[in-house]
């Protein structure tokens, strides 16, 4: 394999998780701890409603083991906006809040957009001019999470190449899937778990993923989140996953 496949879930806090992954008895202060030990990555949620000091990225770093990467999701400020190409302020202030405190621990970014969002060509490539290539020393890699048909657009994927940026794969009812080899990484979000099946996906489904996994990351590192649908079920799901990849 060119890359290496990480897997994990959306964030780290979320109360029906206790006791069903995390054991009784655990303290919700060593929950990273726990997760990022059975986990092999954690897309960071939270970064899309506010900030954190820079102290709260040394935590998260001190709390995770070496090998372990998060991915971070963009603050909704740079992305849920009418101009993408006027999104300057908003990335800057997200980029340098404290990022680069992760070191070796920091994978893609994640600039997820709202379903309503239509591709506008000239607008879209305004806005990835302004995405920063670097968080103090560590090269960044940037992820694009498009939600609306638009987007399966050539003109799009030429862009997205362009710019070394990967496109987001949705696994999803509602989103647009799109499968296209733009980037030196992979980032997919399965999203179809549910909640009668004790892996969230069954074996035959975990099976292909896998197997898809494996070939994506052929061209590279490849990061996979089970993120909504049944939520209980993701780190179980993140973990058979895990074991199928090995």
């Amino acid at each position: 394999m060119a890359g290496k496949i990480h897997v994990g879930i959306g964030g780290w806090t979320f109360a029906p998780w206790r006791g069903v992954f995390y054991p009784d008895g655990l303290t919700q202060k060593r929950e990273l701890e726990f997760a990022s030990r059975a986990l092999t990555s954690i897309e960071i949620n939270g970064t899309y409603y506010s900030s954190f000091k820079p102290t709260s990225w040394i935590k998260w770093r001190e709390e995770t083991p070496d090998g372990f990467v998060f991915s971070v999701k963009a603050s909704r400020y740079c992305t849920n906006r009418r101009e993408l190409s006027a999104a300057a302020e908003s990335i800057t202030r997200f980029a340098e809040q404290g990022l680069n405190e992760l070191g070796a621990r920091l994978g893609p970014i994640n600039w997820q957009f709202m379903a309503t969002k239509k591709f506008d060509a000239e607008d879209f490539e305004g806005f990835l001019k302004l995405l920063p290539r670097k968080a103090g020393k560590i090269q960044l890699r940037h992820a694009l999470e498009v939600r609306h048909d638009s987007f399966k657009d050539k003109r799009f994927y030429d862009l997205a190449r362009k710019y070394n940026a990967a496109i987001v794969f949705a696994d999803a009812e509602e989103f647009p899937e799109i499968d296209e080899p733009t980037a030196d990484f992979t980032y997919a979000r399965l999203m179809r778990t549910k909640e009668s099946v004790k892996t969230g996906y069954s074996a035959a489904h975990l099976d292909a993923w896998a197997k898809r996994a494996k070939s994506w990351a052929k061209r590279g590192d490849v990061f996979v989140y089970f993120i909504s649908g049944a939520k209980v079920r993701a780190p179980a799901a993140a973990q058979a996953l895990i074991e199928r990849v090995k």
